[in-house]
């Protein structure tokens, strides 16, 4: 079971590398043909797709941006993150999880002062949520309700996805948050996978799995969930009592061309911020308000959780986090907690 976990891992990074190299696309600019050198190639996750669309017309509108054509990929977050390190071309990276920078900070293709800035690298941020049909039939307010009988649950697969370990994160923090012990928090997430019916690749297929009809709960992004609705989906969603603060890093790369840097300052500026909190993204600068359509509340989108939890507060980084709750047992190393208990649950796609 372990070897098939390592290799099915393995294809996914090369199908995603050779999937972004096929599948990327040229969006042009507004005014005129862009130069080579102000075409920016934007590797990002796949929740970004939608929400990016405005940002680069934006961009594209300012003085700085003018000549600026983008042309973008977008997959689950490792994925995209192993497809740069093995050669997909990118000016700027904006992944889901820090983790997915690191990766290329030790390749040298990202800066190690990357998190220098004044949001310390984070680009877009939001909360883990539980989507539900529209009316809520089984009434899930609590984690607890995720792990009763016959809660079919949906949420990405942490091989391949950052918004996978957000939600599972989450879901362990919530235990030992109220004063449980990792074990007890350990044995809840058992019982977390074992109601999970569905393990799309990303936090995109996830939602388009659960909106096709799968699941009476899907784990994800409140920003997912408000697209959703945007899009006229029946489903509502609710912000668990304890819930992660999820914070989604960008960074231009070491040899990117002169626009990216340009075009990150832009992205933490107001503009931006806003066009980003109309698609759900809680801001990370001070200042944006805006209402957000498909919210709970559109005029107030972004209501402070009864208990937030943290990477850093309550994990101990990411750095930490990731050898500890993920790690995939190669080359001889011990499993992490979610891949032993996937393996235990028969729970690894």
């Amino acid at each position: 079971m372990l070897t098939q976990l390592k290799t099915g891992r393995r294809r996914l990074a090369l199908a995603a590398a050779v999937a972004g190299l096929l599948a990327t696309t040229a969006c042009s600019a507004s005014n005129g043909a862009a130069s080579e050198d102000n075409q920016l190639s934007v590797v990002g996750y796949s929740v970004l797709q939608a929400a990016n669309k405005p940002v680069f017309e934006d961009f594209e509108d300012t003085a700085e941006g003018k000549d600026v054509a983008f042309k973008t990929s977008y997959g689950a977050s490792g994925d995209q993150s192993r497809a740069v390190a093995g050669g997909l071309d990118a000016d700027y990276v904006h992944f889901s999880l820090e983790t997915d920078v690191t990766r290329l900070v030790d390749a040298g293709l990202v800066a190690d002062d990357w998190k220098d800035g004044p949001t310390k690298g984070i680009v877009t941020s939001s909360v883990v949520v539980f989507v539900v049909r529209e009316g809520n039939p089984k009434n899930i307010q609590t984690w607890d309700d995720l792990v009763k009988p016959g809660v079919e649950i949906i949420t990405p697969n942490p091989g391949s996805s950052g918004s996978a370990r957000w939600n599972i994160l989450a879901g362990f923090g919530h235990v030992t948050a109220n004063g449980g012990t990792e074990e007890e928090a350990t044995a809840y997430t058992k019982k977390l996978l074992e109601n999970t019916i569905a393990l799309p690749g990303s936090g995109r297929e996830a939602t388009t799995a659960f909106t096709s009809g799968n699941g009476d709960v899907l784990l994800s992004y409140e920003n997912e969930a408000i697209l959703a609705r945007q899009n006229g989906e029946a489903v509502d969603y609710i912000i668990p009592p304890e819930t992660l603060l999820i914070e989604n890093p960008g960074a231009v790369t070491t040899d990117a061309k002169p626009a990216a840097a340009s075009f990150l300052d832009f992205l933490l500026g107001p503009v931006a911020q806003e066009e980003y909190a109309k698609s759900g993204f809680r801001p990370v600068i001070d200042g944006v308000e805006t209402d957000v359509e498909g919210a709970n509340h559109p005029s107030d989108p972004f209501p402070a959780p009864g208990k937030l939890l943290t990477i850093d507060g309550d994990f101990g980084g990411w750095a930490d986090a990731a050898s500890k709750f993920f790690a995939d047992g190669e080359d001889g190393g011990a499993l992490g907690i979610i891949p032993q208990l996937q393996q235990d649950t028969g729970k690894t796609e």
